[in-house]
């Protein structure tokens, strides 16, 4: 079932219950609408491929409140985070050399071992990422 809902502080944490749940919510970035997920849950991966008729050969972007959550999911040094300071939040995605060993982020990568980060400009895509804890 599909709801659309005003945007509030009680809606975003509404919609990163839903994410933690597994579930698929549809948020605001600066550039597009994306659809976010728990990336450590394979279903929720899986069901965000479907959703979009997206081949699983075609990597997903994983999106990021804080930079130091970047250490998590990539191998970072000094020129990226350089990087991220000045141009995050915003725009620009890196593709890294991935360092989790998650299957369900196999499954977001698309087998690669290169993971898709960016930091989103948009108050509710960040507060949505904070709140879901993914």
């Amino acid at each position: 079932m599909s709801n659309i809902f005003q945007i509030s502080d009680e809606n975003i944490n509404k919609a990163a219950e839903v994410i933690q749940n597994g579930g698929l919510v549809a948020f605001p970035t600066e550039t597009v609408y994306g659809l976010g997920a728990n990336v450590y849950d394979p279903k929720a991966v899986a069901s965000i491929y479907a959703a979009k008729g997206r081949p699983s050969f075609n990597p997903l972007i994983s999106h990021i409140a804080e930079i130091d959550f970047l250490k998590t999911y990539a191998a970072v040094d000094e020129r990226v985070l350089s990087l991220a300071k000045h141009f995050w939040p915003g725009p620009l995605t890196f593709v890294l050399n991935r360092i989790d060993e998650n299957p369900a982020l196999d499954l977001a990568c698309a087998g690669l071992r290169t993971v898709t980060v960016r930091m989103p400009n948009h108050e509710v895509a960040l507060k949505l990422i904070k709140k879901s804890g993914v």
